[in-house]
Parts: structure tokens; C-alpha cells; sequence
């Protein structure tokens, strides 16, 4: 055997015994070479081959912000068109929508609310008021929001909010959320909002529908080879298009990150074992927390859809500053199986768009999922 072929065989059975040890459970193992994060990026950058805009300050800010806003796979499905200084108009990005899962489009457009909510707290803080209508009619219009940004008092919105708002899968601990929080909470939803403490027979079955669910999508292969799409395991590519999902942002930090990025390929991901893994940590996550929050609308059109991303944000954004994390799980809205159980949870005339895993936390950890310049998703 050849010194190559030692060393292909070598790496060959190492993979077999990470991949069938604790590496993808999540759970840091020791140090290593950190994976990329957005502190690691200046916020304004060129990418070749996209022209710089002539956007001062103010309305980078403003539209920097606005893409902190959460996003399936961290796909970032939005666009801006600058029609004027104070007139923009957002679009849904074709190239980041992700058929296999949201077909319909529903959470790119919560995305969208999301987006647009964040849009709206910044430019409060630099003195305007932005005025936001949905302008699609369809789930598959390119163009969803008209915003025009008009002179208003300044509303010193703390922004840190949005940059430190992130996903919360490990460490959310089993204590029920307070009755004050709660109450601060379902403000932030504007009522939209429910809660299971866990204990509870409804957090039970939320629990085991949640991880049924995602047991169905880990075996359907277009729904794998989209999330495949859009995973950053090397540095170097999260580097090239800061979007999609590092090892830092999956929580597989530490040394178990460096062995995922220095060993495995995203098409590793699409294998028996990497599947097993992925459902295995998904029942560890979904028994953690101190309960389960449905966030409703009252309607499954587009404009419900913006609204009840908006009042995501607000939820997640208050829930920051709680000290609470939240876990978005939203296989169970995402496969029919689990949308015929969720039917069962639904109030009168109210549509279920976000299931959450709540609870708090002992440190709020640092948001590290990237995010593209303003340039990349801005044109005039």
C-alpha cells in the first residue's frame, strides 16, 4: 500500500469514528481553529464584480441592520431596489428561496416581515419613520414590500438588540418562563403568542411531533441536498459568501467544529450516519427549555405573513433581552404530518406560523451566523 492510499485510508476510518462518536451532537470537546463569525467580517464590503452604491452612512446602517433579520438556512432571501433616496422597494431573491422545504414560500415571506421590522426599529433611531405596505399578491411575486422613509422623532431603539439576536439550540435551561415575561413576550407578538410550559401534555406532544417531523425530512433526500446547498463548513468559502451555515452557527463549536471543518465535506451531511446524528441531536435539543411558544397569525395571506414575521423579531428581540433563547423548529410546520398534528393546536380563526423551543440562559452566547454586505443585496 501506497504512502497516498495509507493516508486516504487513514482519513477514511477517522471519519468513521467521528462521525459515529459525539462530534455532531453539538457539544464542545476542547479548543481549536475557531470557524468564521460575523465579528470576523467589516460589516461594508465590495464583492467583485458588483459596483459600489452611492449610500451614505445613515442608510447602510439601516439596511445592515435590516439583513440581521433570521432566514431558513440562513438563505438571506432578500433584495433591495433603490428606486430614490427614501423609496426602496424589497424583494424576494429567486436564487435563495428553498423549494424542498417552503414550497409555498411562507417563510421566506416571514423572513421578509422579519426584515422589514428590523428596517423599520433602525430608521426610528436615525429620526425617520419607515412606511411599509405589502405590495405582493402572490407567494411567488418578486416584489413584496414598498418602503418609503419619511422625517419622525428619533425613537433610541438600542440596536445592540438586533446584533446580538440569535438562534439558541444548546443550553436553554428547564425552568418555565415567568408570568411578567410571558406577559412581555405576547406584548412583543401583540397576543400572537402561546405557551406550554414544559411538563405540559400540549409540550409533550409539541416535543414528539417536532422531532417526528424532522425524522420525515432527514430521510427526504431533496430536503438534505438543500440543506447541503447551503452549508459553510471551510472558512474559506463562508469567507466568499458569508450567508448559509457555519459550524459556529450550528453550535458545533469548539473542537468538534475544527473536526467537522477540517475532516468532512458538506456532502458528508447527506449520508446514514450524518442523517442519525442530525435526528439524534434534534431529540437532546427538543427535551431542553422551559417549554414550547406558537407564535400565530390570523391569516395565511401575504400581508399576515410580513405581519407575523414582524411580530417574530419583536418576540425574538425581547426574548434577547430577557435572558431567554429561543429555537425556531419549524419541520413540523414544513412536512404534512406534522401540519395535520399542529392542526389540533390551532385557536379560532389564528394560523400557527413559528413553533419555539423557549428557555433561559445561563450567558447569552455571541451571534456569529454571517452576513453579507449591503452592497451584495442593494441595487439601483
Amino acid at each position: 500500500m501506497d504512502v497516498k492510499t495509507m493516508n486516504q485510508t487513514r482519513r477514511s476510518l477517522l471519519k468513521k469514528m467521528l462521525l459515529t462518536g459525539a462530534v455532531l451532537g453539538g457539544a464542545p470537546l476542547g479548543g481549536g481553529c475557531s470557524a468564521l463569525k460575523r465579528s470576523d467580517l467589516h460589516d461594508f464590503t465590495h464583492k467583485e464584480g458588483i459596483l459600489p452604491l452611492n449610500l451614505d452612512s445613515m442608510e447602510k446602517a439601516i439596511l445592515y441592520h435590516a439583513s440581521l433579520a433570521p432566514s431558513g438556512h440562513n438563505s438571506q432571501p432578500w433584495r433591495v431596489c433603490l428606486k430614490n433616496k427614501n423609496h426602496w422597494v424589497v424583494e424576494a431573491d429567486s436564487t435563495r428561496m428553498l423549494p424542498a422545504v417552503d414550497i409555498e414560500n411562507r417563510e421566506l415571506h416571514l423572513s421578509l416581515g422579519a426584515f422589514a421590522e428590523n428596517l423599520s426599529l433602525t430608521a426610528g433611531t436615525y429620526g425617520l419613520r419607515a412606511d411599509i405596505h405589502t405590495i405582493a399578491r402572490t407567494h411567488h411575486d418578486k416584489d413584496v414590500l414598498n418602503v418609503e422613509l419619511r422625517q419622525d422623532t428619533n425613537h433610541n431603539y438600542p440596536l445592540q438588540r438586533l446584533t446580538q439576536r440569535r438562534t439558541v439550540r444548546h443550553g436553554q435551561l428547564p425552568r418555565h418562563i415567568t408570568p411578567a415575561d410571558l406577559k412581555t413576550l405576547s406584548k412583543a407578538a401583540d397576543g400572537y403568542l402561546r405557551y406550554f410550559p414544559r411538563g405540559s401534555h400540549q409540550a409533550t406532544d409539541l416535543r414528539d411531533a417536532t422531532v417526528d417531523a424532522f425524522r420525515i425530512q432527514a430521510q427526504r433526500n431533496d430536503a438534505q441536498e438543500e440543506l447541503v446547498r447551503w452549508l459553510r463548513l471551510d472558512n474559506k468559502a463562508a469567507r466568499q459568501l458569508r450567508d448559509g451555515l457555519t459550524t459556529e452557527s450550528m453550535e458545533l463549536d469548539g473542537f468538534s467544529g475544527w473536526l467537522v471543518r477540517t475532516f468532512f465535506s458538506p456532502e458528508d451531511f447527506l449520508k446514514p450516519g450524518f442523517r442519525q446524528k442530525g435526528i439524534d441531536a434534534t431529540a437532546e435539543q427538543a427535551h431542553q427549555g422551559g417549554g414550547w411558544l406558537i407564535l400565530d397569525s390570523p391569516g395565511r395571506e401575504i400581508p399576515d405573513l410580513i405581519e407575523a414575521g414582524r411580530r417574530f423579531e419583536r418576540l425574538a428581540l425581547s426574548a434577547n433581552a430577557l435572558g431567554i433563547g429561543l429555537h425556531p423548529m419549524s419541520q413540523v410546520l414544513e412536512e404534512e404530518e406534522g401540519r395535520s398534528f399542529i392542526t389540533a393546536y390551532h385557536e379560532k380563526n389564528t394560523t400557527p406560523q413559528f413553533i419555539l423551543r423557549a428557555g433561559y440562559l445561563d450567558h447569552r452566547p455571541a451571534a456569529t451566523s454571517l452576513r453579507r454586505p449591503v452592497e451584495w443585496f442593494v441595487y439601483a
